[in-house]
């Protein structure tokens, strides 16, 4: 089993520590993305991996958008060696992201 927090209440545009990615003996892995703030708040955030052999790239987007909060995020079963997760676009008044990876 892997995961942990990929990002932890980030306010300002981010990339995020990688993490290692461990098999998982057949099941899926999951991303969980979550905004909270006063009023509108939203943010983009981009899920990268990597095997280790070449750069980052991007395994999906979550894009989130509410009133006060706004929840969303998606599984996948590839074992990757490493994920982590990048933010843009946050706006809204004391706008927080915080992401989640389990598998």
């Amino acid at each position: 089993m892997a995961g942990g927090t990929l990002l932890d209440a980030v306010t300002t545009n981010t990339t995020g520590a990688s993490r290692t990615v461990l098999p998982n003996l057949g099941s899926n892995y999951s991303v969980l993305a979550t905004v909270s703030g006063t009023g509108s708040v939203s943010v983009t955030v981009t899920i990268e991996v990597t095997n280790g052999t070449g750069g980052w790239v991007t395994l999906g987007t979550i894009s989130l958008s509410g009133t006060t909060s706004a929840t969303d995020g998606f599984a996948f079963a590839a074992p990757y060696n490493a994920i982590r997760a990048t933010t843009s676009d946050i706006t809204g008044t004391g706008a927080a992201c915080t992401c989640i990876f389990n598998g």
